[in-house]
């Protein structure tokens, strides 16, 4: 594989890695090799070594001292951590929207969540391709939400959190045959409670699915 844009290469190589990581491809404890990534990717090891910055900033990997990189685990204590704030911070994103904007203004966010519904009611399997699709779309309403609340530092915190919350998310649509329905679920009661400006309906729904998945993810890193 070889990048482009050399001005946001180490960004390009932390996504491609990134991606290896959320998806299983690259184990927690695996060693990520420096050079072998640069001579695979043929890119300098100057802008690998950045990338990994950037990964263990995002908690996919820990580097140490004369071991190098090394994928991080999913342990208890990370997962809850991180749902701890996560759902806070959505459930401040859905107050921020329906505060700040009515009916015709939600009509792309609810647009992306009828799309969300569709998508998971026609998965009839359950795969990397459709798995990835599925945790995109969510995102993808998130950042119709961040237009109606503009606020680059909630916006930027969410955004943060996503590859952390996608390898988690990843972990429970691959181990769970009803996540997908659970899924769709949600985003029912999101748009619903989205269209009818119910700000505790709202809150609630984003609380019940984010509890939810935090327990599945636990539930799996327990066996």
């Amino acid at each position: 594989m070889r990048f482009q844009a050399p001005e946001s290469l180490s960004e390009q190589i932390a996504q491609h890695l990134g991606q290896r990581i959320i998806t299983g491809q690259l184990r927690p404890g695996e060693r990520i090799q420096e050079l072998k990534v640069a001579g695979d990717l043929d890119v300098s090891r100057g802008s690998v070594r950045e990338a990994l910055l950037i990964l263990e900033r995002r908690h996919l990997i820990e580097i140490y001292p004369r071991r190098g990189a090394v994928v991080s685990q999913l342990t208890p204590e990370l997962v809850n951590s991180l749902y701890d704030i996560y759902i806070e911070l959505l459930c401040m994103l859905g107050r921020k929207v329906l505060e700040q904007w009515s009916g015709p203004q939600l009509v792309g966010m609810m647009s992306q969540m009828t799309a969300i519904q569709s998508l998971t009611a026609r998965t009839d399997e359950q795969n990397s391709e459709s798995t990835e699709a599925i945790i995109e779309a969510g995102f993808d309403v998130m950042r119709h939400a961040y237009r109606a609340v503009d606020n680059p530092f909630l916006e930027e915190t969410l955004e943060n959190f996503k590859p952390a919350v996608s390898r988690t998310y990843y972990v429970a649509l691959e181990s769970f045959r009803g996540e997908i329905a659970e899924t769709r679920r949600f985003f029912k009661l999101l748009a619903d409670a989205a269209g009818s400006g119910n700000a505790v309906a709202l809150e609630a729904a984003i609380r019940e699915f984010g509890e939810h998945q935090r327990s599945q993810v636990l539930s799996i890193l327990e066996h």
